[in-house]
């Protein structure tokens, strides 16, 4: 279940969500840290595969919101491993009091993870905030609904033909710029703080590009970052 994609990072794609009647693929990341702990970014449905594979690659000490619309397993999460510190930023905690977290994250990394992790605030929209990530020692910019790639081999399986050409006009798939939504980009009305979020993005100079929802990069990602989030000005 779990794919390796450099030393010490993992990705696993979990089953579709719903969102607002549009199937979405879920994908989470691992990475694990120079001190053997795993952070864990976007948990997915855990199962047994799951667990058993993630017990033999080290403790789980860290789960990561990226936004207020990943929250969906975190419960199963921290009920599985009651050890770990549960982060997000604070639009994450305030839509699930409900759950124990720690202080919510802004652009500057917890001294936990800021050997290997970096972290860019994307803010300005009162729609959505995100924490991009960056893995240092394996080039990896880790994305959450603010580049969404779909491929046409999953549209044509899982969406309807009106919600294809949504998608399509929306700038959200792998052939038509793997954009944020429309609706997301318009919430924007503020650019200078996404700007500002943006250029540490790019300073990055990422190799990979990892995303929840869609085909994620292997290569090239400093260039595909750039054009996917040309959109802020």
């Amino acid at each position: 279940m779990l794919q390796s994609i450099a030393d010490n990072i993992w990705i696993a794609d979990g089953a579709d969500v719903s969102f607002h009647g549009f199937p979405y693929p879920t994908r989470m990341v691992i990475v694990r840290l120079s001190n053997g702990d795993l952070w864990v970014w976007s948990p997915i449905d855990l199962n047994e595969e799951l667990r058993a594979e993630l017990a033999s690659l080290g403790p789980v000490h860290h789960l990561v919101s990226p936004n207020r619309l990943h929250h969906l397993f975190l419960s199963r999460w921290q009920e599985s491993f009651p050890q770990a510190h549960l982060w997000g930023p604070a639009s994450t905690i305030d839509k699930r009091p409900d759950l124990a977290f720690e202080r919510g994250l802004t652009d500057q990394p917890p001294a936990a993870w800021s050997r290997d992790i970096d972290q860019a605030w994307f803010r300005g929209s009162p729609l959505l905030d995100e924490l991009a990530f960056f893995h240092k020692a394996s080039g990896t910019a880790i994305f959450g609904d603010l580049v969404q790639a779909f491929g046409e081999d999953y549209l044509k399986a899982k969406w309807k033909p009106w919600q294809r050409c949504l998608a399509r006009l929306s700038g959200i798939t792998a052939l038509t710029g793997a954009r944020a939504p429309l609706d997301l980009r318009l919430s924007f009305l503020d650019r200078r703080l996404a700007r500002k979020a943006r250029a540490k993005v790019l300073n990055w100079q990422p190799e990979r590009v990892v995303i929840a929802h869609g085909q994620w990069r292997r290569s090239g990602g400093s260039t595909f970052l750039a054009q996917s989030l040309s959109w802020m000005g």
